[in-house]
């Protein structure tokens, strides 16, 4: 099963559960992430991660490509802006849109921000287990 992870900038949002997918789905699932642009990956995301015990520092921030999609099994979107801008999937594809608020909007203190991306992991965390039990069952 290929599951593909699309937002606008593949930096936070999509890493998140590119790096959850990899760390819950086991050797079953392969999955990547992609943007409609590619704004790099963003730290907060990172030690978001590291501090739940997944490592995403290695994954790399990309644009989306047809072969991203062609390649896909699952599409999921995590943002509004990528669930209206993705493009047309072949025939067999599942699509679901998950529409998670960007803790890269976050403001305020270090601790604030922090607890805006602690909160967003966890979030996604439930969303990813939750698309790994439906494909076991």
């Amino acid at each position: 099963m290929n599951i593909l992870y699309v937002c606008t900038g593949n930096s936070c949002r999509s890493q998140m559960a590119e790096g959850w997918t990899r760390h819950l789905g086991g050797n079953e699932i392969a999955v990547r992430s992609a943007g409609l642009e590619a704004h790099g990956l963003n730290p907060n995301a990172v030690a978001a991660m590291q501090a739940a015990g997944v490592d995403i520092s290695a994954q790399t921030s990309s644009i989306l490509a047809s072969a991203d999609i062609d390649w896909a099994d699952i599409v999921v979107t995590v943002c509004g802006h990528a669930d209206e801008h993705c493009p047309l999937l072949p025939a067999g594809t599942h699509k679901h849109h998950w529409g998670l608020e960007d803790p890269a909007k976050a403001q305020g203190s270090r601790a604030q921000i922090a607890a805006i991306f602690a909160a967003s992991r966890d979030a996604i965390q439930q969303r990813v287990a939750g698309l790994l039990a439906e494909l076991t069952d």
